[in-house]
């Protein structure tokens, strides 16, 4: 049996560290950590957070361990509605990233206060 999204992402939302753009603004300040927006390229190229990097989805545990090496430096993960966020989380998660946070807002608000 499939399990819709909306469903997976209620089991996956409790387990993750959410918090909103403005705390992870403060954040990224202090800890120097890696502000990735998940999204598609051309989502990106419309309206990017500053300082974001763009790593889609379908490429990002892949890409990122190219990038980031350090399993514990802190990673905030946005994009549009959450969903593609909260599951880029989990297979960071899995892969063995510590410290890895979604921002819980929709991209247009990170993208106002970064």
């Amino acid at each position: 049996m499939l399990t819709p999204i909306p469903d997976l992402l209620k089991t996956i939302v409790p387990k993750q560290r959410r918090i909103d753009a403005q705390q992870a603004r403060a954040e990224l300040a202090e800890n120097h950590g890696l502000l990735i927006d998940v999204r598609e390229p051309a989502e990106h190229a419309t309206k990017a957070a500053t300082g974001a990097i763009n790593i889609p989805r379908g490429v990002l545990e892949m890409k990122l361990m190219e990038i980031e090496k350090d399993a514990s430096r802190p990673i905030y993960l946005h994009c549009a509605s959450n969903a593609r966020a909260t599951l880029a989380a989990e297979q960071l998660t899995r892969v063995g990233y510590e410290n890895v946070t979604v921002i819980s807002c929709k991209a247009e608000e990170v993208c106002s206060v970064f």
